[in-house]
């Protein structure tokens, strides 16, 4: 009988990890090269030329004339203007390269929705107020003069100008929020059309309460504001639009708010993270609310992670914390909003984002 044997494997010389030895250290991820970190240096040197660039159309009307007249080259720009021609040519040119500026023929008009963009004052995409605002010495030259002391100013402290940019800025904040913002939470806008009071906390220099009367005509409107010369602005326009009869607007801190008759909603528009006491001005809205009421609040979301921080809405928001700081507060995630009407009783907690850079938190005191 013939015995077979098994054959012998063929030797396998593949090496075989060491179990008691570590594991390989894994690569660090290669950063960005030099001449990339010059470039996003120089990105942002670009971008504060075309911001100033930008700056200077709208206040020289550079950027209105074409938007009404295109096709104007920079001599027919300077005449119809009564300006330089050679400073004027410089800046089309200027403008041109920050993609404000498109060729027509021999001149230049604007780039494609430019004109809503940066003149049309009534759209929700309207963000020409920024630009005039960010030059304002309030943003970052104070700043830079109290870093070593850290002193903060008020709203009182800063200066007419500072305030009607501010205004300019809020305005698409408010044309974003009514009617279409708040027809998005559950049920207002039922109770608003039966005739309501509405409180617009901050109300600023007005432009809140004359949409929200505009477009509720059978409410009453409120505006409250801790800072006098907002509260006389706001009167004054009031006044202009034939609106006494249902718009009043009275000078108290949001903090001792206090109003004859409860109120069906209260808003606040992009100024609730500046509250001296966040806490106590949310109780003073409870108050004011009559059972079933609403509170929305409107409001920048601040990002909660590294990667929205260096989005461009994270970057513009962090911008505007260096103004924040110096009144002595910060922009809130909007998460926080959540937080605050849980930790005050508010009930039916809802949420929508408008646009990257503003989102709407609700909540109603229970019935």
């Amino acid at each position: 009988m013939t015995t077979l044997s098994t054959p012998t494997p063929a030797t396998d010389h593949t090496p075989r990890p060491d179990p008691t030895s570590a594991p390989a250290p894994t690569p660090a991820p290669e950063g960005p090269t030099l001449p990339q970190q010059a470039g996003a240096l120089l990105g942002h040197v670009a971008g504060y030329m075309a911001s100033h660039i930008i700056e200077m159309g709208l206040n020289a009307g550079l950027i209105r004339a074409l938007g009404e007249q295109p096709s104007l080259n920079p001599e027919q720009l300077a005449d119809l203007l009564d300006l330089d021609d050679f400073y004027t040519s410089v800046w089309c040119r200027g403008a041109f390269g920050a993609g404000v500026l498109e060729r027509s023929g021999d001149g230049y008009q604007l780039a494609p929705h430019l004109a809503t963009l940066l003149l049309d004052t009534t759209s929700p995409a309207y963000v020409g107020g920024i630009f005039p605002l960010i030059q304002r010495p309030e943003m970052f030259g104070r700043f830079a003069e109290s870093l070593p002391t850290g002193e903060r100013m008020w709203w009182d402290d800063t200066s007419p100008e500072w305030i009607r940019a501010v205004a300019g800025t809020g305005g698409p904040f408010y044309t974003r929020l009514i009617p279409g913002g708040l027809g998005q939470v559950p049920g207002l806008a039922e109770r608003l059309a039966g005739g309501a009071t509405i409180v617009d906390s901050a109300c600023g220099a007005g432009t809140g309460v004359i949409r929200l009367a505009e477009h509720y005509p059978g409410c009453r409107i409120t505006g409250v504001d801790g800072d006098p010369h907002s509260v006389e602005r706001a009167r004054e326009r009031v006044l202009a639009a034939g609106l006494t009869d249902r718009v009043q607007v009275l000078c108290q801190p949001l903090e001792e708010m206090h109003l004859p008759e409860p109120a069906a909603l209260v808003v606040n528009n992009i100024s609730m993270h500046e509250c001296r006491d966040i806490d106590q001005v949310t109780q003073r809205v409870r108050a004011t609310l009559e059972p079933g009421g609403w509170f929305v609040i409107s409001d920048f979301p601040f990002p909660e992670s590294d990667d929205g921080l260096r989005s461009v809405p994270g970057r513009i928001m962090s911008g505007i914390q260096f103004f924040e700081a110096q009144i002595d507060d910060q922009l809130l995630p909007r998460s926080a909003y959540d937080d605050l009407l849980t930790r005050h009783g508010f009930a039916d907690l809802g949420t929508v984002g408008l646009t990257p850079m503003h989102a709407l938190t609700w909540g109603r005191r229970p019935a």
